[in-house]
């Protein structure tokens, strides 16, 4: 461009020139001519600055223009509130030898239906709230025994719950060997201990691999007048590994009276291998304290499970219990017994069993039972 215009000028000059020399002949020397070829030069870099500024401008321009931003569609915002709700339903079939009767029954194995609710009100702070009722298939299918009852906080500091809910005892030793499709299991435990207990004050922590576990029952309508169950316990977890120990005593009330106290020391063993098959034991030495010195009495309980998967749809499951009341010939409903059962399971939340069940009873008519079984859990969970 710098080039062409240079050409241009020099031309017109030199044109110009010519008609000057023709009109003034002697006015035009070779000295002039120099003189107006610098100053066309002069003009020639004016020009090509001035081209040179408006290119820049417009480029300017260019990059300047605003880009329409994409639009946003609004979105309802996330909240740290979680509501759950969930239902099982567990009906059974199956013959039974009882008392030295034999008959048919439908039985339920524990069908029941829950709500719960979370609120993260502050970093690390969750409020919840729990309700859970069962389900008696057995029995007209009544709705509305409550299972669990309470309201909770949890904190960096632990989690502290007021109402009706799992005790240490359960959580820590019996839950471990609770693998079997029966409403009596773990069968040595059930017998006497504790799986639910109300107007409880409880307390976890969680330090690593360690839970700590506290609660106490204060119920003013019967039984002391202070804690009528203190149960403390400390479980420890590594991987597919569980142990832990617990103690627990409890107000022995009979008719609103106290009459003693049991003392109950347990542990808990269970551990699952990378073949699928699983192993738990759980036992407690019971220690019956009565006022009446005479009746002071000992027992246990003693539960082992074991479950191994067949493929990926079927699983076998075998148990051992025993239980000692520690009472003589005449009133101990003392035992042991085992428990085989074959699992189907089609789908996540979907079991069919056939459980066989025997009771060996020392001084009572034994029980036994082939029971048919169908589970169908059901669960959602909305966040709001």
């Amino acid at each position: 461009m710098r080039k062409k215009l240079i050409a241009n000028l020099i031309t017109l000059s030199i044109c110009g020139g010519v008609f000057g020399v023709t009109a003034a002949e002697s006015e035009i020397s070779l000295e002039s001519l120099k003189l107006q070829i610098e100053k066309l030069q002069k003009q020639v870099q004016l020009l090509e600055e001035a081209q040179k500024q408006e290119t820049q401008k417009q480029h300017a321009q260019v990059v300047t223009v605003p880009v329409a931003e994409p639009i946003q569609t609004s979105t309802a915002e996330k909240t740290n509130n979680t509501i759950s709700a969930y239902a099982t339903m567990r009906p059974t079939i199956g013959h039974i030898d009882e008392d030295g009767d034999s008959f048919y029954d439908v039985r339920d194995a524990l069908s029941r239906a829950g709500l719960r609710a979370t609120n993260e009100f502050m970093p690390g702070w969750v409020a919840e709230l729990h309700g859970e009722w069962s389900i008696d298939l057995s029995n007209s299918g009544d709705f509305g025994k409550a299972r669990k009852a309470y309201a909770a906080v949890s904190s960096p500091f632990g989690k502290v719950g007021i109402g009706k809910d799992r005790p240490p005892q359960y959580l820590l030793i019996a839950e471990y060997v609770d693998i079997f499709n029966h409403a009596n299991s773990p069968f040595a435990y059930d017998a006497e201990s504790v799986f639910f207990v109300d107007n409880m004050l409880s307390y976890r922590l969680q330090t690593g691999k360690f839970s700590w576990l506290a609660a106490g029952q204060f119920d003013g309508g019967g039984g002391s007048d202070d804690a009528d169950l203190v149960n403390l316990g400390v479980g420890f977890d590594h991987g597919s590994f569980h142990g832990a120990v617990s103690y627990l005593v409890e107000d022995s009330v009979d008719a609103e009276l106290t009459t003693g106290e049991d003392e109950v020391w347990a542990a808990s063993l269970a551990h699952g291998f990378e073949n699928g098959l699983y192993l738990a034991a759980a036992y407690q030495e019971r220690t019956y304290k009565r006022d009446l010195l005479p009746h002071d009495r000992d027992g246990h309980t003693l539960d082992l499970a074991a479950a191994y998967p067949l493929g990926e749809q079927f699983k076998i499951k075998l148990g051992y219990f025993e239980f000692d009341d520690g009472h003589g010939r005449l009133v101990s409903r003392k035992f042991d017994g085992f428990n085989t059962t074959f699992e189907w399971l089609p789908d996540d939340n979907l079991r069919f069993h056939i459980e066989y069940l025997y009771r060996d009873m020392d001084y009572f008519d034994d029980f036994s039972s082939w029971v048919v079984g169908f589970r169908y859990d059901f669960a959602k969970e909305w966040q709001y």
